[in-house]
């Protein structure tokens, strides 16, 4: 059985999860989903749906948008669907989350090392981390076919590579069970916030055992990390 890591004095390297964790994406996201819904013919889904069917990429998604039973076919012509839709409109409502760019602001002029690993597709999370966090992410690692997604640890270790840093030195801060997962499967210690799109129930079950309710508690946990 796989467990977190405990969480240790003299960090680093802080892996951040991007939708619910750093944007709050959710609107975007739900209206290029309904878009793709539209145009295939089938029943839109609320707000809340969009919600719980997010976590594990774009693709995954969709499969759980569109009717049970929808064969692969099907999917992939509403995934194609989704992508050109979101490629144009990703940007419209999404936004960081209260504190977050002080957050990483303050980070990086303490002498973080910073990424962020997500499931969301490549072309999105480069393309949203560079416009929103670029000053001080330097590292962005999104959905690509070559690595397995979270929660698979290979984008994760994909990231510290190009950090140079050790999994000793390096938190990771998600906001869903699947980022719980992720922390275990790839040996780190880590952090849940409370604001995202899992409730604090889901992210106990699954194995948090430290969390955050805002950006600013989450700054004072990890610059306290690096004393």
């Amino acid at each position: 059985m796989i467990t977190m890591q405990r969480i240790s004095k003299m960090k680093n390297s802080v892996i951040f999860d991007l939708d619910g964790t750093l944007l709050n994406s959710l609107d975007d996201l739900a209206d290029s989903t309904n878009y793709t819904l539209r145009t295939a013919g089938y029943p839109e889904r609320t707000r809340d749906e969009v919600r719980r069917f997010v976590g594990n990429g774009i693709y995954k998604l969709i499969e759980r948008a569109v009717p049970a039973g929808t064969d692969k076919a099907e999917i992939d012509k509403c995934f194609d669907i989704f992508c050109q839709n979101y490629k144009k409109n990703m940007a419209n409502k999404t936004k960081p989350y209260p504190g977050i760019t002080d957050m990483l602001k303050t980070l990086y002029e303490n002498g973080f090392k910073l990424a962020i690993v997500t499931n969301k597709a490549d072309f999105a999370a480069q393309e949203l981390c560079g416009e929103m966090f670029g000053d001080y992410v330097k590292t962005v690692v999104g959905s690509v076919k070559e690595r397995r997604n979270k929660p698979f640890p290979d984008n994760v270790l994909f990231a510290m590579e190009k950090m140079g840093s050790e999994k000793s030195e390096t938190v990771y801060v998600g906001d869903s069970e699947v980022d719980v997962e992720t922390a275990k499967n790839s040996g780190l210690s880590m952090i849940a916030v409370l604001w995202g799109y899992r409730s604090r129930e889901v992210l106990e079950k699954a194995g948090a055992e430290k969390t955050a309710k805002d950006a600013e508690e989450l700054k004072k946990m990890l610059l306290n990390l690096k004393k």
